[in-house]
């Protein structure tokens, strides 16, 4: 399946070594502005080659909007946007096109379909991420006209768990990190493991704050559930956890219940989610990334035909997959809550009168 969301429903087409990404976002309300400098800039931030930290691939990731769109505007048709690769380097891939990487998606993807576009892991390349962003970044601009902000980070990094969370410090740093204390150790444990031709993992923080009370949608689409798989779509991602998430199993109710008040919650265990359905408090969801599987190590594999081989990979990896990755949570997240506004629209009668007695009257 290529598509993801209900009523904003985002699908993606294109591989890492073909000609383009692309995706086409549907359900966008008409009369939205459509910020393109606000879309480029937030591909700038996942794009790679940015820092010694990332791949050494080179791509400006320039989009275009093909459809649903006009005089800076959404017209409530489909949007289309496509980005062009520039900086293949396919010949790196030829000596493993007949065996499969350990970590990757080759043996699964060689076994379902029957064939597999060896170049970079064609389709289930991280590159394929891209246009979620650009999906994503349209997201945040519905979000944002609800006073809906979302913001992400690395907490860990290798083992490296930092202990402040500075969204404002994590704009400003290579890695993304939250802890300018952790940062240092960080970047030296993935630079250590690169030199040492070999990768770290990492764990992605992602809140999002303003969230109307509400949204989710019981009991097969709740708002928890969706985030999880949406953060487990990202390439890489093995566990996600929503507010205090596995650290809650060895609380006692009596800790771990959110007491209220006539102001509020007195704290957010929860995350932001009770029942699958927004609260009203920050939502919090942390992502785990593994090791980026491309590392520069023999490794012992098999051929498509079930032969024993080694594999020495070339080309150009993150050294920690996770680092870009916090762009693409946010995307994520942001996808999954316009989805959400979009489908609690018609959840009261009251929400349908005010638009249509309104209008007629």
């Amino acid at each position: 399946m290529n598509s993801f969301g209900r009523k904003l429903t985002l699908t993606t087409f294109g591989e890492s070594h073909g000609k383009a990404l692309g995706c086409i976002l549907d359900g966008v309300p008409a009369g939205l502005h459509i910020n393109e400098d606000f879309i480029q800039s937030e591909l700038n931030r996942r794009k790679p080659g940015k820092s010694k930290l990332e791949t050494g691939r080179k791509e400006d990731d320039k989009f275009e909007i093909l459809s649903g769109v006009f005089e800076g505007l959404s017209t409530g048709t489909p949007i289309a946007m496509i980005i062009f690769n520039t900086n293949q380097k396919s010949k790196d891939y030829e000596t493993i096109k007949d065996l499969f990487r350990p970590g990757h998606a080759d043996f699964t993807y060689f076994h379902k379909y029957g064939l597999r576009d060896y170049r970079g892991g064609g389709r289930s390349s991280a590159r394929e991420t891209a246009v979620r962003v650009a999906g994503g970044a349209i997201a945040k601009l519905i979000l944002k006209e609800l006073g809906t902000k979302i913001e992400s980070g690395l907490c860990e990094v290798d083992g490296i768990k930092g202990t402040i969370q500075d969204f404002a410090y994590a704009k400003t740093s290579k890695l993304y990190a939250l802890d300018p204390g952790a940062e240092a150790a960080q970047q030296q444990a993935i630079l250590d493991a690169k030199a040492k031709h070999d990768s770290v993992g990492g764990v992605v923080l992602t809140i999002a704050t303003g969230v109307p009370v509400g949204l989710g949608e019981p009991i097969y689409y709740k708002l928890d559930a969706l985030l999880a798989e949406a953060m487990m779509s990202i390439n890489a991602a093995k566990a996600v956890e929503i507010g205090d998430g596995v650290a809650s199993t060895s609380l006692k109710g009596s800790q771990n219940n959110d007491a209220i008040t006539p102001e509020g919650f007195t704290s957010n265990h929860a995350g932001g989610i009770l029942g699958g359905i927004s609260n009203g408090e920050k939502i919090i969801v942390k992502t785990h990334f593994k090791p980026t599987p491309s590392i520069f190590q023999e490794q012992e594999t098999v051929t498509t035909d079930n032969k024993e081989a080694t594999c020495n990979l070339k080309g150009r990896h993150d050294p920690c997959v996770a680092i870009r990755g916090a762009v693409v949570c946010e995307a994520m997240m942001a996808l999954v809550l316009a989805d959400m506004v979009l489908l609690n629209m018609g959840r009261k009668m009251e929400h349908l009168k005010e638009i249509y007695q309104r209008k007629n009257g």
